[in-house]
């Protein structure tokens, strides 16, 4: 069977929590196979909610996500997805070792490959020198960075990045971009939310813009800042302010 041309399909989706207050309306979205794709909106314009949607941790009120071609819920297609949330509770007590060990039985990898992967990974996250330190020594960037190497353990097909650069000083900022854009080279989606517009600008094939569980503006990165004459952090707030403003019409 031919891989699907695009790795996430979102049709008419919608998101209703108890006692009424709803997350996504109606919202729709199609992210292409092998491109990076940054997904914004201010607080509380429903991108966790969609993302949880993504990895089938909730259902839908209404409306339907494919992931890869198949359903989310499902473990085969839960296989080629990788995840970093925004905030990772580990157990303080494991070093980096052992979660990625750990991760990697949850994920049906024999002892062989998960050390080989363990070990490129660490090496490519700078935490190759800490591999025996416990995580609650480890700082919110180190933390970050073990994040990301769980991420991508298995080698999945789509990579899901909640706030990924959240914590991060400007050389680890830089060693997350290219992680990133290496997974592009490699042929690998990248699905990443995120409140550095300016990390998105410089990495984002294209951008889509979420406001109040609605689609305000997607599209090709160069397309939304044009020739330079605005950046993304301007255009993104001068979009969510009109999109206000139509709506107290």
């Amino acid at each position: 069977m031919p891989e699907p041309t695009v790795a996430i399909e979102i049709d008419r989706l919608s998101k209703v929590y108890p006692g009424g207050n709803r997350a996504l309306s109606d919202f729709s979205l199609a992210v292409d196979a092998g491109e990076i794709f940054g997904f914004l909106g201010p607080n509380g314009a429903g991108k966790t909610t969609t993302i949880k949607i993504l990895l089938g941790f909730m259902p839908p009120t209404s409306g339907t996500v494919r992931v890869l071609g198949g359903d989310p819920r499902l473990p085969e297609t839960r296989r080629r997805i990788g995840y970093l949330p925004e905030v990772a509770n580990y157990y303080g007590y494991m070093t980096v070792d052992e979660l990625l060990r750990y991760y990697g039985r949850l994920c049906g990898m024999s002892r062989d490959a998960i050390r080989k992967r363990t070990d490129e990974l660490l090496e490519l996250v700078g935490l190759a020198d800490v591999r025996r330190r416990q995580l609650k020594h480890f700082s919110k960037g180190m933390l970050q960075r073990a994040g990301i190497a769980q991420a991508l353990l298995h080698d999945p097909d789509l990579l899901i990045l909640d706030e990924p650069m959240t914590g991060l000083d400007p050389p680890a900022r830089l060693q997350m971009r290219d992680i990133i854009l290496r997974q592009k080279q490699q042929g690998k989606t990248v699905f990443f939310s995120s409140h550095e517009l300016s990390e998105a600008e410089l990495i984002c094939d294209r951008v889509g813009i979420l406001k109040a569980g609605c689609t305000v503006w997607c599209g090709p990165t160069n397309e939304v800042t044009g020739d330079g004459a605005g950046n993304l952090e301007r255009i993104f707030l001068n979009m969510i302010r009109q999109n206000e403003s139509e709506q107290q019409k």
